[in-house]
């Protein structure tokens, strides 16, 4: 999907003027992925048996129980191939910038982690003992993000509804995708978006609906959400 600069003009006035964070996300899991490729003298072939950087980071629910758990965060910037990691960014560089030039680079930052975070806690719940490693849980929340932006513009969600329901289609054919990972971002995107874009209307006084006051229940909503993911993951290992 791409809508260029009118894709969601009711949230304009938090909008980022260049889409920088997008562009830095990008730049770092490259730079990471040549460093595992290179490590694992191979870009078709990463894991945790043949590099060392993708061993210490890749998302593993029983080294996350002993304490690990740097890897719920570490595991989003880890590939296994040169396909991943590509078809990664492509979709990262055309549904990212739409949104963080709707939303500002640092809401858009925000909903990132958050994102990232819960489809770490989906995989902790659902398929703890799989190793499991890739930028798509938090692609997916931004997936999400963008939903909510359109519909919070009163604008036709169609064509993302689309997007959404086919890239699950995909999660669900092609084998060692991990679907829960992509489910958690995607609804914890779409939760933390709404907080940026809709909770202000839900639990402001209209006289109290300045742009400050608007910003920090969104940035609470991100905060709140993120902590909840983090908790739901260390739960989930430590029942395991």
């Amino acid at each position: 999907m791409r809508q260029a600069g009118g894709s969601v003009p009711a949230a304009r006035m938090m909008g980022a003027t260049r889409p920088l964070v997008t562009y830095g996300l990008i730049a770092i899991n490259l730079v990471i992925f040549v460093l595992t490729a290179a490590q694992a003298h191979s870009a078709s072939n990463i894991g945790p048996g043949t590099s060392r950087v993708f061993f210490d980071g890749v998302l593993f629910g029983p080294l996350v129980e002993q304490g690990e758990y740097w890897r719920l965060f570490t595991s989003g910037f880890l590939h296994f191939s040169v396909i991943h990691v590509g078809l990664n960014m492509l979709t990262l560089y055309i549904l990212g910038r739409d949104l963080e030039m709707a939303i500002g680079s640092k809401r858009f930052l925000g909903i990132y982690v958050t994102a990232l975070f819960g489809g770490s806690a989906a995989v902790s719940v659902f398929s703890p003992d799989a190793a499991t490693a890739g930028a798509s849980g938090a692609i997916y929340g931004v997936m999400g993000g963008l939903l909510v932006a359109v519909l919070r513009a009163k604008l036709p969600a169609g064509q993302i509804v689309a997007l959404i329901a086919i890239n699950i289609v995909i999660s669900l054919s092609i084998p060692n995708i991990s679907l829960w990972a992509h489910l958690g971002g995607l609804a914890f995107g779409a939760a933390a978006t709404a907080g940026v874009l809709m909770a202000p209307r839900w639990v402001l006084p209209e006289g109290r609906r300045t742009a400050a006051a608007a910003s920090r229940v969104g940035w609470v909503s991100i905060v709140v959400l993120t902590l909840l993911a983090i908790a739901i993951s260390a739960v989930a290992v430590a029942a395991v």
